[in-house]
Protein backbone atom coordinates (compact mmCIF):
# COMPACT_ATOMS: atom_id res chain seq x y z
CA UNK A 1 0.00 0.00 0.00
CA UNK A 2 1.12 3.27 -0.58
CA UNK A 3 1.48 6.53 1.06
CA UNK A 4 -0.47 8.47 -0.73
CA UNK A 5 -3.61 5.74 -0.63
CA UNK A 6 -4.45 6.52 2.55
CA UNK A 7 -4.04 10.00 2.38
CA UNK A 8 -6.78 9.92 -0.61
CA UNK A 9 -9.29 8.81 1.84
CA UNK A 10 -8.23 10.88 5.05
CA UNK A 11 -8.52 14.11 2.19
CA UNK A 12 -12.21 12.54 1.36
CA UNK A 13 -13.19 12.47 4.80
CA UNK A 14 -12.68 16.42 5.24
CA UNK A 15 -14.97 16.70 2.44
CA UNK A 16 -17.80 16.72 4.95
CA UNK A 17 -15.71 18.45 7.88
CA UNK A 18 -17.35 21.79 7.45
CA UNK A 19 -20.85 23.41 8.91
CA UNK A 20 -22.69 23.22 5.55
CA UNK A 21 -22.21 18.90 5.41
CA UNK A 22 -22.82 18.99 8.87
CA UNK A 23 -26.01 21.23 9.12
CA UNK A 24 -26.98 18.53 5.92
CA UNK A 25 -26.30 15.76 7.95
CA UNK A 26 -28.33 17.25 11.12
CA UNK A 27 -31.38 17.79 9.15
CA UNK A 28 -30.91 14.51 7.72
CA UNK A 29 -30.82 12.07 10.31
CA UNK A 30 -33.64 14.48 12.24
CA UNK A 31 -36.12 14.02 9.25
CA UNK A 32 -35.65 10.21 8.65
CA UNK A 33 -36.01 9.61 12.72
CA UNK A 34 -39.01 12.34 12.12
CA UNK A 35 -40.35 10.04 9.58
CA UNK A 36 -40.33 6.88 10.75
CA UNK A 37 -41.69 7.99 14.16
CA UNK A 38 -44.78 9.78 12.47
CA UNK A 39 -45.28 6.49 9.66
CA UNK A 40 -45.41 3.96 12.92
CA UNK A 41 -47.71 6.77 14.70
CA UNK A 42 -49.70 6.92 11.36
CA UNK A 43 -49.66 3.14 10.75
CA UNK A 44 -51.25 2.84 14.61
CA UNK A 45 -53.81 5.39 14.79
CA UNK A 46 -57.05 4.32 15.37
CA UNK A 47 -58.42 7.11 13.25
CA UNK A 48 -56.76 8.63 10.01
CA UNK A 49 -55.93 12.94 10.67
CA UNK A 50 -55.19 14.48 7.37
CA UNK A 51 -52.49 16.97 9.11
CA UNK A 52 -49.97 14.03 10.60
CA UNK A 53 -50.34 12.83 6.94
CA UNK A 54 -49.08 16.07 5.96
CA UNK A 55 -46.30 16.30 8.40
CA UNK A 56 -45.22 12.53 7.47
CA UNK A 57 -45.75 12.39 3.45
CA UNK A 58 -45.00 16.03 2.75
CA UNK A 59 -43.09 17.70 5.21
CA UNK A 60 -40.44 15.63 6.41
CA UNK A 61 -39.56 14.30 3.07
CA UNK A 62 -39.16 17.85 2.02
CA UNK A 63 -36.66 18.55 5.28
CA UNK A 64 -35.02 15.18 4.25
CA UNK A 65 -34.83 16.54 0.36
CA UNK A 66 -33.55 19.84 2.02
CA UNK A 67 -30.87 18.19 3.96
CA UNK A 68 -29.67 16.31 0.82
CA UNK A 69 -29.24 19.62 -1.00
CA UNK A 70 -27.25 21.29 2.24
CA UNK A 71 -24.48 17.89 2.18
CA UNK A 72 -24.13 18.38 -1.26
CA UNK A 73 -23.30 22.12 -1.68
CA UNK A 74 -21.12 21.55 1.60
CA UNK A 75 -19.25 19.21 -0.14
CA UNK A 76 -18.51 20.82 -3.23
CA UNK A 77 -17.87 24.25 -1.61
CA UNK A 78 -15.55 22.56 0.72
CA UNK A 79 -13.74 20.32 -2.49
CA UNK A 80 -13.22 23.50 -3.82
CA UNK A 81 -11.45 24.64 -1.00
CA UNK A 82 -9.28 21.67 -0.71
CA UNK A 83 -8.35 21.71 -4.28
CA UNK A 84 -6.80 25.40 -4.38
CA UNK A 85 -4.14 24.13 -1.87
CA UNK A 86 -3.76 20.60 -2.61
CA UNK A 87 -4.21 19.96 -5.97
CA UNK A 88 -7.64 18.09 -8.06
CA UNK A 89 -5.19 15.11 -8.43
CA UNK A 90 -4.82 14.96 -5.01
CA UNK A 91 -8.56 14.45 -4.27
CA UNK A 92 -9.01 11.57 -6.16
CA UNK A 93 -11.15 9.13 -4.67
CA UNK A 94 -9.35 5.90 -4.93
CA UNK A 95 -11.33 2.46 -3.58
CA UNK A 96 -9.30 -0.71 -2.84
CA UNK A 97 -11.38 -3.96 -1.82
CA UNK A 98 -8.27 -5.31 -0.90
CA UNK A 99 -7.86 -2.51 2.49
CA UNK A 100 -10.01 -3.83 5.46
CA UNK A 101 -10.96 -0.51 5.86
CA UNK A 102 -12.41 0.16 2.39
CA UNK A 103 -14.27 -3.25 2.55
CA UNK A 104 -16.21 -1.58 6.16
CA UNK A 105 -16.70 1.72 4.52
CA UNK A 106 -18.25 -0.09 1.34
CA UNK A 107 -20.38 -2.39 3.77
CA UNK A 108 -21.67 0.34 5.60
CA UNK A 109 -22.26 2.53 2.28
CA UNK A 110 -24.45 -0.48 0.34
CA UNK A 111 -26.44 -0.91 3.96
CA UNK A 112 -27.52 2.54 4.30
CA UNK A 113 -28.34 2.54 0.59
CA UNK A 114 -30.43 -0.04 0.98
CA UNK A 115 -32.48 1.00 4.29
CA UNK A 116 -32.79 4.41 2.78
CA UNK A 117 -34.53 3.01 -0.43
CA UNK A 118 -36.62 1.14 1.30
CA UNK A 119 -37.88 3.51 3.52
CA UNK A 120 -37.87 5.57 0.06
CA UNK A 121 -40.42 3.23 -0.87
CA UNK A 122 -42.45 3.00 1.73
CA UNK A 123 -42.40 6.65 1.89
CA UNK A 124 -43.16 6.82 -1.84
CA UNK A 125 -46.30 4.19 -1.85
CA UNK A 126 -47.81 5.95 1.43
CA UNK A 127 -47.48 9.60 -0.11
CA UNK A 128 -48.95 8.35 -3.12
CA UNK A 129 -51.80 6.66 -1.19
CA UNK A 130 -52.29 9.96 0.91
CA UNK A 131 -52.43 12.05 -1.64
CA UNK A 132 -55.47 10.62 -3.39
CA UNK A 133 -56.96 9.89 -0.02
CA UNK A 134 -60.37 11.95 0.64
CA UNK A 135 -59.08 13.84 3.63
CA UNK A 136 -56.15 15.16 1.60
CA UNK A 137 -58.49 16.24 -1.25
CA UNK A 138 -61.42 17.33 1.75
CA UNK A 139 -59.51 18.25 4.54
CA UNK A 140 -55.96 19.34 4.11
CA UNK A 141 -56.74 23.09 2.56
CA UNK A 142 -59.71 22.99 5.12
CA UNK A 143 -61.43 27.00 4.47
CA UNK A 144 -60.75 26.47 0.75
CA UNK A 145 -62.75 22.90 0.31
CA UNK A 146 -64.93 22.71 3.33
CA UNK A 147 -67.90 23.53 0.95
CA UNK A 148 -67.07 20.92 -1.13
CA UNK A 149 -66.36 18.32 0.87
CA UNK A 150 -69.15 18.73 3.37
CA UNK A 151 -71.78 18.80 0.37
CA UNK A 152 -69.52 15.61 -0.97
CA UNK A 153 -70.01 13.52 2.10
CA UNK A 154 -73.99 14.29 1.79
CA UNK A 155 -74.21 13.57 -1.85
CA UNK A 156 -75.08 10.29 -3.47
CA UNK A 157 -71.27 9.47 -4.26
CA UNK A 158 -70.33 10.09 -0.43
CA UNK A 159 -68.52 6.32 -1.05
CA UNK A 160 -66.87 6.90 -4.35
CA UNK A 161 -63.55 8.25 -3.71
CA UNK A 162 -63.06 12.38 -5.22
CA UNK A 163 -60.12 10.65 -7.58
CA UNK A 164 -62.31 8.45 -8.90
CA UNK A 165 -63.91 11.05 -10.68
CA UNK A 166 -61.24 14.00 -10.49
CA UNK A 167 -58.68 12.22 -11.91
CA UNK A 168 -59.46 8.29 -12.94
CA UNK A 169 -57.29 5.95 -13.59
CA UNK A 170 -54.20 6.11 -16.00
CA UNK A 171 -50.66 7.46 -15.70
CA UNK A 172 -51.69 10.60 -17.82
CA UNK A 173 -54.70 12.29 -15.88
CA UNK A 174 -52.38 11.57 -12.54
CA UNK A 175 -49.67 13.67 -13.77
CA UNK A 176 -51.95 16.51 -15.17
CA UNK A 177 -53.69 16.20 -11.79
CA UNK A 178 -50.47 16.53 -9.98
CA UNK A 179 -49.30 19.60 -12.10
CA UNK A 180 -52.66 21.30 -11.52
CA UNK A 181 -52.08 20.31 -7.92
CA UNK A 182 -48.91 22.75 -7.53
CA UNK A 183 -50.47 25.81 -8.71
CA UNK A 184 -53.82 24.98 -6.11
CA UNK A 185 -51.31 24.37 -3.07
CA UNK A 186 -49.53 27.72 -4.75
CA UNK A 187 -52.78 29.39 -4.77
CA UNK A 188 -53.95 28.36 -1.05
CA UNK A 189 -50.32 29.88 0.26
CA UNK A 190 -50.34 32.79 -1.09
CA UNK A 191 -54.37 33.73 -0.87
CA UNK A 192 -54.69 33.58 -4.73
CA UNK A 193 -57.99 31.03 -4.82
CA UNK A 194 -61.27 32.25 -5.95
CA UNK A 195 -64.36 32.37 -3.51
CA UNK A 196 -66.33 30.98 -4.14
CA UNK A 197 -64.46 27.59 -6.26
CA UNK A 198 -65.06 28.20 -9.77
CA UNK A 199 -67.56 25.91 -11.66
CA UNK A 200 -67.77 23.92 -13.99
CA UNK A 201 -63.76 22.92 -14.07
CA UNK A 202 -62.31 23.47 -17.10
CA UNK A 203 -59.80 20.31 -17.24
CA UNK A 204 -62.19 17.96 -15.45
CA UNK A 205 -61.98 14.39 -17.42
CA UNK A 206 -64.80 13.92 -19.47
CA UNK A 207 -67.37 12.13 -18.33
CA UNK A 208 -66.78 8.50 -20.17
CA UNK A 209 -63.77 8.00 -18.74
CA UNK A 210 -64.90 8.59 -15.24
CA UNK A 211 -68.53 8.13 -14.56
CA UNK A 212 -69.14 5.95 -17.52
CA UNK A 213 -66.87 2.90 -15.21
CA UNK A 214 -69.60 2.45 -13.03
CA UNK A 215 -72.52 3.49 -14.87
CA UNK A 216 -73.86 2.54 -18.20
CA UNK A 217 -76.82 4.88 -19.92
CA UNK A 218 -77.20 2.50 -23.00
CA UNK A 219 -78.61 0.12 -20.96
CA UNK A 220 -81.23 2.52 -19.14
CA UNK A 221 -84.70 2.09 -20.37
CA UNK A 222 -88.39 2.44 -19.58
CA UNK A 223 -89.43 5.15 -17.13
CA UNK A 224 -88.54 6.15 -13.05
CA UNK A 225 -91.35 7.09 -10.84
CA UNK A 226 -90.82 9.68 -8.64
CA UNK A 227 -93.01 11.33 -5.89
CA UNK A 228 -91.72 14.85 -4.76
CA UNK A 229 -93.21 16.47 -1.64
CA UNK A 230 -93.80 20.36 -1.37
CA UNK A 231 -95.74 22.82 0.99
CA UNK A 232 -97.74 25.88 -0.20
CA UNK A 233 -96.48 29.23 0.91
CA UNK A 234 -99.48 29.76 3.29
CA UNK A 235 -100.10 30.00 7.18
CA UNK A 236 -100.94 26.17 7.08
CA UNK A 237 -98.01 24.90 5.12
CA UNK A 238 -100.53 22.59 2.95
CA UNK A 239 -98.75 19.83 1.40
CA UNK A 240 -98.96 19.75 -2.03
CA UNK A 241 -97.43 16.92 -3.86
CA UNK A 242 -96.44 15.99 -7.63
CA UNK A 243 -95.96 12.31 -8.81
CA UNK A 244 -94.42 11.31 -12.07
CA UNK A 245 -92.58 9.35 -14.22
CA UNK A 246 -89.68 10.35 -15.78
CA UNK A 247 -89.28 9.56 -19.08
CA UNK A 248 -85.21 8.06 -18.88
CA UNK A 249 -85.34 5.97 -21.92
CA UNK A 250 -82.59 4.33 -23.43
CA UNK A 251 -79.50 5.73 -24.98
CA UNK A 252 -79.16 2.31 -27.10
CA UNK A 253 -81.27 0.45 -30.13
CA UNK A 254 -79.46 -2.87 -28.88
CA UNK A 255 -81.16 -2.53 -25.60
CA UNK A 256 -84.58 -0.52 -26.17
CA UNK A 257 -86.10 2.33 -28.55
CA UNK A 258 -83.66 5.32 -28.30
CA UNK A 259 -85.58 8.14 -26.60
CA UNK A 260 -86.43 9.98 -23.47
CA UNK A 261 -84.07 11.82 -21.41
CA UNK A 262 -80.88 9.36 -22.60
CA UNK A 263 -81.37 9.99 -26.06
CA UNK A 264 -78.81 12.13 -25.86
CA UNK A 265 -76.38 9.76 -25.63
CA UNK A 266 -77.22 7.66 -28.67
CA UNK A 267 -76.90 10.89 -29.98
CA UNK A 268 -73.53 13.09 -30.73
CA UNK A 269 -74.92 16.67 -29.10
CA UNK A 270 -72.13 19.25 -29.01
CA UNK A 271 -72.29 23.01 -28.16
CA UNK A 272 -71.05 26.33 -27.39
CA UNK A 273 -72.20 28.53 -24.35
CA UNK A 274 -71.47 32.13 -23.83
CA UNK A 275 -70.99 32.11 -20.15
CA UNK A 276 -68.23 30.67 -18.23
CA UNK A 277 -71.07 28.61 -15.99
CA UNK A 278 -72.43 27.00 -19.53
CA UNK A 279 -76.06 28.55 -18.65
CA UNK A 280 -76.06 30.50 -21.92
CA UNK A 281 -76.37 27.98 -25.26
CA UNK A 282 -77.26 29.63 -28.44
CA UNK A 283 -75.99 27.40 -30.72
CA UNK A 284 -76.37 23.40 -30.76
CA UNK A 285 -75.09 20.77 -33.37
CA UNK A 286 -76.49 17.28 -33.40
CA UNK A 287 -75.29 14.52 -35.27
CA UNK A 288 -77.00 11.26 -35.96
CA UNK A 289 -76.12 7.57 -36.30
CA UNK A 290 -76.22 8.08 -40.04
CA UNK A 291 -74.02 11.27 -40.21
CA UNK A 292 -76.95 13.76 -40.81
CA UNK A 293 -75.92 17.10 -38.91
CA UNK A 294 -78.96 19.75 -37.82
CA UNK A 295 -77.96 22.91 -36.45
CA UNK A 296 -80.32 24.17 -34.10
CA UNK A 297 -79.75 27.94 -32.86
CA UNK A 298 -81.01 30.96 -31.75
CA UNK A 299 -81.57 33.83 -33.78
CA UNK A 300 -78.66 36.25 -33.25
CA UNK A 301 -76.22 33.37 -34.41
CA UNK A 302 -78.12 31.76 -36.87
CA UNK A 303 -76.01 33.02 -39.45
CA UNK A 304 -72.83 31.73 -37.49
CA UNK A 305 -71.81 29.90 -34.49
CA UNK A 306 -70.48 32.54 -31.62
CA UNK A 307 -66.84 32.61 -30.35
CA UNK A 308 -65.93 29.83 -27.81
CA UNK A 309 -65.19 26.24 -27.85
CA UNK A 310 -67.43 23.47 -29.18
CA UNK A 311 -68.18 21.14 -26.61
CA UNK A 312 -69.85 17.73 -26.89
CA UNK A 313 -72.23 16.90 -24.68
CA UNK A 314 -71.85 14.23 -21.65
CA UNK A 315 -73.12 13.25 -18.71
CA UNK A 316 -71.70 16.35 -16.63
CA UNK A 317 -73.47 18.59 -18.84
CA UNK A 318 -77.06 17.97 -17.35
CA UNK A 319 -75.70 15.93 -13.64
CA UNK A 320 -73.61 18.28 -13.10
CA UNK A 321 -73.72 18.17 -9.16
CA UNK A 322 -73.43 14.80 -9.11
CA UNK A 323 -71.43 15.03 -5.54
CA UNK A 324 -71.10 18.32 -4.40
CA UNK A 325 -75.03 19.34 -4.18
CA UNK A 326 -75.63 23.01 -2.60
CA UNK A 327 -79.55 22.47 -1.99
CA UNK A 328 -81.61 25.92 -1.77
CA UNK A 329 -83.29 26.53 1.11
CA UNK A 330 -86.78 25.71 -0.54
CA UNK A 331 -85.79 22.17 -1.03
CA UNK A 332 -83.99 21.89 2.67
CA UNK A 333 -86.68 23.31 4.34
CA UNK A 334 -89.44 21.37 2.97
CA UNK A 335 -87.31 17.94 3.47
CA UNK A 336 -86.71 19.24 7.00
CA UNK A 337 -90.78 19.05 7.25
CA UNK A 338 -91.50 15.76 5.19
CA UNK A 339 -89.16 14.38 7.45
CA UNK A 340 -90.24 15.95 10.71
CA UNK A 341 -87.53 17.92 12.14
CA UNK A 342 -89.01 21.27 11.13
CA UNK A 343 -92.57 21.45 12.93
CA UNK A 344 -95.77 21.81 10.28
CA UNK A 345 -97.41 23.37 12.65
CA UNK A 346 -95.58 26.50 12.96
CA UNK A 347 -97.36 29.29 10.56
CA UNK A 348 -95.89 29.70 7.49
CA UNK A 349 -93.06 28.16 8.58
CA UNK A 350 -91.49 27.26 5.00
CA UNK A 351 -91.34 30.88 4.02
CA UNK A 352 -90.36 32.27 7.17
CA UNK A 353 -87.24 29.17 7.66
CA UNK A 354 -86.02 30.23 4.14
CA UNK A 355 -85.91 34.33 5.14
CA UNK A 356 -84.16 32.55 8.15
CA UNK A 357 -81.30 30.90 5.96
CA UNK A 358 -81.24 33.57 3.49
CA UNK A 359 -80.45 36.33 5.87
CA UNK A 360 -77.33 38.33 5.05
CA UNK A 361 -74.49 36.75 7.19
CA UNK A 362 -70.87 37.13 7.09
CA UNK A 363 -69.98 34.26 9.48
CA UNK A 364 -70.88 31.18 10.88
CA UNK A 365 -71.24 32.17 14.63
CA UNK A 366 -73.36 35.53 12.67
CA UNK A 367 -75.71 32.73 11.00
CA UNK A 368 -76.45 31.39 14.32
CA UNK A 369 -77.69 33.74 15.95
CA UNK A 370 -79.26 35.64 13.46
CA UNK A 371 -81.73 32.29 12.69
CA UNK A 372 -82.57 32.50 16.26
CA UNK A 373 -84.00 35.75 16.29
CA UNK A 374 -85.57 35.70 13.20
CA UNK A 375 -87.54 32.61 14.63
CA UNK A 376 -87.84 34.89 17.81
CA UNK A 377 -89.61 37.76 15.69
CA UNK A 378 -92.12 35.57 14.12
CA UNK A 379 -92.85 33.45 16.68
CA UNK A 380 -91.80 35.01 20.16
CA UNK A 381 -91.56 32.45 23.25
CA UNK A 382 -93.15 29.73 21.34
CA UNK A 383 -91.30 26.19 22.63
CA UNK A 384 -90.64 25.02 19.11
CA UNK A 385 -88.83 28.25 18.71
CA UNK A 386 -85.04 27.04 19.73
CA UNK A 387 -85.55 23.03 18.08
CA UNK A 388 -86.42 24.60 14.84
CA UNK A 389 -83.69 27.68 14.94
CA UNK A 390 -81.44 24.58 16.11
CA UNK A 391 -82.18 22.66 13.02
CA UNK A 392 -82.06 25.79 10.33
CA UNK A 393 -78.55 26.07 12.02
CA UNK A 394 -77.80 22.80 11.47
CA UNK A 395 -79.05 22.73 7.65
CA UNK A 396 -77.09 26.26 7.41
CA UNK A 397 -73.67 24.64 8.35
CA UNK A 398 -74.27 21.75 5.94
CA UNK A 399 -74.94 24.24 2.82
CA UNK A 400 -73.71 28.05 2.93
CA UNK A 401 -70.21 28.80 3.63
CA UNK A 402 -70.06 32.56 4.27
CA UNK A 403 -66.14 31.98 4.69
CA UNK A 404 -65.80 31.07 0.82
CA UNK A 405 -68.99 32.78 -0.15
CA UNK A 406 -70.39 29.05 -1.26
CA UNK A 407 -74.29 28.58 -1.38
CA UNK A 408 -76.58 27.14 -3.60
CA UNK A 409 -76.83 30.88 -6.03
CA UNK A 410 -73.49 30.14 -7.27
CA UNK A 411 -73.52 26.98 -8.68
CA UNK A 412 -76.34 25.66 -11.05
CA UNK A 413 -78.19 22.65 -10.68
CA UNK A 414 -79.00 21.57 -14.42
CA UNK A 415 -80.90 18.28 -13.15
CA UNK A 416 -84.63 19.85 -13.87
CA UNK A 417 -85.86 23.15 -14.20
CA UNK A 418 -87.26 24.38 -11.48
CA UNK A 419 -84.31 26.74 -9.46
CA UNK A 420 -82.48 26.90 -12.65
CA UNK A 421 -83.17 27.18 -16.57
CA UNK A 422 -81.83 23.53 -16.63
CA UNK A 423 -82.81 21.42 -19.60
CA UNK A 424 -84.47 24.89 -21.01
CA UNK A 425 -81.14 26.45 -21.78
CA UNK A 426 -81.57 23.94 -25.00
CA UNK A 427 -85.54 23.50 -25.51
CA UNK A 428 -86.29 26.59 -24.81
CA UNK A 429 -88.55 27.69 -28.28
CA UNK A 430 -86.01 29.92 -29.27
CA UNK A 431 -83.11 27.40 -31.06
CA UNK A 432 -84.38 26.72 -35.04
CA UNK A 433 -83.17 25.33 -37.56
CA UNK A 434 -82.77 27.11 -41.00
CA UNK A 435 -85.79 25.01 -41.77
CA UNK A 436 -87.87 25.98 -38.55
CA UNK A 437 -87.73 23.25 -36.71
CA UNK A 438 -87.80 24.15 -32.99
CA UNK A 439 -86.20 22.71 -30.01
CA UNK A 440 -90.07 22.85 -28.14
CA UNK A 441 -90.21 23.57 -24.33
CA UNK A 442 -94.04 24.11 -24.65
CA UNK A 443 -95.06 20.33 -22.77
CA UNK A 444 -94.15 19.11 -19.84
CA UNK A 445 -95.20 15.15 -20.89
CA UNK A 446 -92.15 15.67 -23.68
CA UNK A 447 -89.53 14.07 -20.65
CA UNK A 448 -92.26 12.88 -18.21
CA UNK A 449 -95.84 12.05 -16.93
CA UNK A 450 -97.37 14.15 -14.50
CA UNK A 451 -99.22 11.28 -12.64
CA UNK A 452 -100.88 12.33 -9.98
CA UNK A 453 -100.57 16.19 -8.52
CA UNK A 454 -102.07 18.23 -5.61
CA UNK A 455 -103.42 16.50 -2.01
CA UNK A 456 -105.64 13.81 -0.21
CA UNK A 457 -108.03 12.43 -2.48
CA UNK A 458 -106.78 14.52 -5.42
CA UNK A 459 -103.85 12.82 -5.32
CA UNK A 460 -104.70 9.10 -5.06
CA UNK A 461 -106.68 9.52 -8.58
CA UNK A 462 -103.67 8.35 -10.44
CA UNK A 463 -103.43 8.74 -14.17
CA UNK A 464 -101.93 6.28 -16.12
CA UNK A 465 -102.42 8.67 -19.29
CA UNK A 466 -100.58 11.85 -17.94
CA UNK A 467 -102.22 15.15 -16.38
CA UNK A 468 -102.13 18.34 -17.79
CA UNK A 469 -100.10 20.44 -15.57
CA UNK A 470 -101.74 23.14 -13.08
CA UNK A 471 -99.94 26.00 -10.86
CA UNK A 472 -101.08 25.39 -7.06
CA UNK A 473 -102.42 28.74 -7.15
CA UNK A 474 -103.97 28.44 -10.06
CA UNK A 475 -102.81 30.98 -12.38
CA UNK A 476 -101.63 30.51 -16.02
CA UNK A 477 -98.07 30.17 -16.12
CA UNK A 478 -98.13 29.03 -20.03
CA UNK A 479 -95.08 30.81 -21.84
CA UNK A 480 -93.13 31.60 -18.62
CA UNK A 481 -90.19 29.27 -17.16
CA UNK A 482 -90.22 27.56 -13.73
CA UNK A 483 -86.92 29.68 -13.20
CA UNK A 484 -88.58 32.93 -13.83
CA UNK A 485 -90.29 32.92 -10.31
CA UNK A 486 -88.95 30.14 -8.55
CA UNK A 487 -85.22 31.07 -7.35
CA UNK A 488 -84.51 28.25 -4.67
CA UNK A 489 -85.32 30.90 -1.96
CA UNK A 490 -88.77 32.27 -0.91
CA UNK A 491 -91.69 30.96 -3.23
Amino acid sequence: MSEQEPRYWKIGNLFFRNYTSLLGFVIIISALFAFVFLVLTDLLAAQSNPYMGILTYIVAPAFLITGLIFLGVGWWLHRRRLARHLGDEALQLTIDLSRPEDRRRLIIFVSCTIVFLLISALGSHRTYKYTESNEFCGMVCHTVMEPEYTTYQLSPHARVACVDCHIGSGTTWFVKSKISGAYQVYSVLFDKFHRPIETPVADLRPARETCLECHWPEKFSGNLDRSYEHFLSDDENTPYTVRMSLKVGGGSAEFGPVEGIHWHVANKVEYIATDKKRQEIPWIRVTREDGTETIFATEEFRDGPPEGEIRMMDCIDCHNRPAHIFQSPNELVQAAMVQGRISRTLPAIKDRAAVALTGSYETVEEAEAGIYETMRKYYGDDPLVQPTADELFRLYRSHFFPAMRSSWQEYPDNIGHKDWPGCFRCHDDLHETPDGQVLRASSCNTCHTILAQGQGEELQQLAPAGLEFFHPDGEDVSGWLCSDCHTGARQ
